[in-house]
């Protein structure tokens, strides 16, 4: 019998990662062996998409599955990223891992950076969504029971107001025809709570919502700890 290949998913908490924690949940070549975040050490929260460590866990948790951080100081040069990001997967090869799989569906450029990243690694980078139509795409997450909240808008293609909403078929149906219906431009980011890739939802309550440097962030915490959960 073939062995299955030991792999990590390259995770932000939103909601193009989780579906692709799906995919390869279902695919038998596949041992997934953990989630790799890169997080920012000074706010302790997953860059641009603003999402706190203790939701990161909580995902991780109820995907059953071990969380590899990348701690990142900010502010960080893209030559300190990459150095963390060697040593990362200079760790992950020396445990036996195989390949990291990503979440990209369309930017040759961004796939392109990431394939330079491995080069000597090691490691072999997956794209299993790529070129899936977006579209599509997003239709597939929530018909699934994928859920996600809109944490983060671009506020020079957004409203602000869109930070805080539901990542749903009201939400798609309110996106300019120029917005890509996954956000692969950067438009906005999400973070899930709930699908297929969980044991269970998630179960959060928002916060406030800043503006900052063009971007409207919207927080979310747990409601309740994982201690007061399992009481």
């Amino acid at each position: 019998m073939k062995s299955r290949r030991r792999i990590l998913v390259s995770w932000s908490s939103g909601k193009d990662c989780a579906w692709m924690l799906h995919c390869l949940q279902r695919a038998d070549e596949y041992e997934i062996c953990g989630l790799l975040t890169t997080l920012n050490s000074e706010f302790d929260r997953v860059a641009m998409h603003g999402t706190r460590r203790a939701v990161l866990e909580a995902q991780a948790d109820a995907a059953g599955l071990p969380l590899w951080t990348i701690p990142l100081p900010w502010p960080c040069s893209n030559e300190i990223y990459e150095s963390q990001m060697h040593a990362a997967c200079a760790r992950a090869a020396n445990a036996g891992i195989e390949a990291i799989a990503f979440g990209d569906l369309f930017l040759s450029d961004v796939r392109a950076y990431r394939e330079r990243q491995m080069t000597g690694a090691g490691l072999e980078p997956l794209f299993p969504l790529w070129q899936i139509p977006t579209a599509q795409l997003a239709r597939e997450m929530q018909a699934s029971g994928l859920r996600a909240k809109i944490v983060c808008v671009d506020t020079k293609v957004l409203p602000a107001s869109f930070a805080g909403r539901d990542f749903d078929e009201s939400f798609l149906s309110d996106l300019n025809p120029s917005v890509d219906p996954c956000g692969e431009n950067g438009e906005f980011h999400t973070c899930v709570y709930a699908g297929p890739m969980f044991s269970q939802p998630l179960d959060m309550r928002p916060g406030e919502t800043v503006v900052r440097d063009g971007f409207a962030f919207a927080d979310f915490e747990l409601s309740a700890s994982p201690a007061m959960t399992k009481s």
